[in-house]
């Protein structure tokens, strides 16, 4: 399968953004999907996940109540609404397609990866 991370760019703090991560090649129904970022300096970070089912995987506090995940079976993608942005939300966005249906937080768990989409928020 081949994920394509889109949406990213720059946006003033507050505003949003709403990132996709399309599939191809093959379906990614069964699966849990993840969304990481990763800025300079930094660890890879899970922002956000959703299994097969559509439940979503508690987010970490740092962005628990503006990140939101959704995905559209018809479309083969999931898409991670991201709102009330701040500076320290800047990073290169990831999603990836989890080994199981389910989206666990950690990044080993998950087989294909996109190419990264950048977000910039500035102040």
């Amino acid at each position: 399968v081949q994920l394509q991370a889109s949406g990213g760019g720059l946006v003033q703090a507050g505003g949003s953004l709403r990132l996709s991560c399309a599939a191809s090649r093959r379906t990614i129904s069964n699966n849990g999907v993840g969304w990481f970022r990763q800025a300079p300096g930094k660890e890879r970070e899970f922002v956000g996940g959703i299994s097969w089912n559509g439940a979503s995987t508690t987010p970490p506090d740092s962005v628990k109540g503006r990140f939101t995940i959704s995905r559209d079976r018809a479309k083969n993608t999931v898409y991670l609404q991201m709102s009330s942005l701040k500076p320290e939300d800047t990073a290169v966005y990831y999603c990836a397609s989890s080994r199981t249906s389910s989206s666990p937080t950690v990044y080993s768990q998950y087989t294909y990866w996109g190419q990264g989409t950048l977000v910039t928020v500035s102040s």
